[in-house]
């Protein structure tokens, strides 16, 4: 079983090290914990996401579903500051903040942004702190 020591793991393909690198450290915030030849590890949040050079990334991205990654807050106030940074900081928001599910239990706030190969990463925060899972 998991505890809050363990970290989840996440490798994703880019296109270059160095736009993931200033998306991800630079924009986002994300602390860099190693940097190869053909890859960049970073603290993404407290989980690990590895971005590893590649000529498969997805160069037509254009819809959130199925394939997108991020994090869900327990503070609204976390969101709130991540989004005044993206803004602040030029990330190419790709879904404005937005509610889903209006009215029912799993209602949640939730805003996408793209990084440079296209990869979508969706942060939210809901209403009800239980339906998180």
């Amino acid at each position: 079983m998991r505890t809050q020591d363990d970290v989840f793991h996440l490798a994703i393909p880019t296109r270059d090290l160095d736009e993931a690198f200033d998306f991800y450290v630079t924009k986002l915030g994300c602390k860099l914990a190693r940097r190869r030849n053909d890859r960049i590890t970073l603290d993404f949040f407290g989980d690990q996401v590895v971005l590893h050079l590649s000529d498969k990334w997805d160069k037509d991205a254009s819809d959130l579903y199925p394939r997108h990654f991020g994090v869900t807050f327990r503070h609204k106030e976390d969101l709130d500051r991540l989004i005044h940074l993206a803004e602040v900081r030029g990330v190419e928001i790709y879904h404005p903040l937005s509610s889903r599910f209006v009215g029912e239990v799993e209602e949640h706030m939730t805003v996408v942004f793209k990084d440079p190969s296209n990869n979508l990463l969706e942060f939210k925060w809901y209403h009800d702190p239980r339906m998180a899972y």
